[in-house]
């Protein structure tokens, strides 16, 4: 497994972007973010693509992104939720780098969503839930798992800092 590069894996409002950018600060590498690389190559906002291209558009979007990062080291990259989900993805992101599942509660993901229609997977509580279920086994097979819930950024980036030490 190639440590030069860390792949943040896990469900939307897991923290992802937020420690993407402090880890990167940490080991003065770059941060990229996935769903933000989608919404300048589109010129729409994620919930923009949603509605009027739909999921699979988005998804294939998604997919030619993370292969024009596979070329780049040192870099810390905020996946989508989805992302790793998807089986071809989760194979390339597991041979380029380190993937890293911040594991927080449903309850606390909901806590953390803002009710402003940016998240257009998150617009029905009960498909939400679904969705947080079935993506559950995906996130196990990231190389670490790091427990989300109530764990301050600091305390993540000196996490990772650690694990990448060993």
């Amino acid at each position: 497994m190639k440590k030069d590069k860390i792949y943040l894996v896990g469900f939307m409002g897991a923290g992802k972007s937020t420690l993407a950018k402090a880890l990167a600060t940490s080991l003065d590498w770059r941060a990229e973010d996935i769903d933000t690389l989608i919404e300048r190559r589109e010129h729409l906002a994620v919930a923009d693509i949603f509605a009027r291209h739909g999921e699979p558009h988005f998804r294939a979007v998604e997919r030619l992104v993370l292969t024009d990062l596979l070329a780049t080291r040192h870099v810390v990259i905020a996946t989508g939720g989805g992302t790793y989900a998807a089986p071809d993805n989760r194979s390339l992101i597991d041979r380029d780098g380190v993937s890293i599942w911040l594991d927080v509660s449903l309850k606390r993901i909901i806590e953390r969503l803002p009710p402003d229609g940016r998240r257009p997977l998150a617009a029905s509580r009960s498909d939400m839930e679904r969705l947080f279920h079935a993506r559950q086994s995906a996130y196990r097979n990231a190389h670490v798992r790091l427990d989300a819930e109530h764990t301050s950024t600091g305390e993540l980036v000196e996490r990772v800092l650690n694990w990448l030490e060993t």
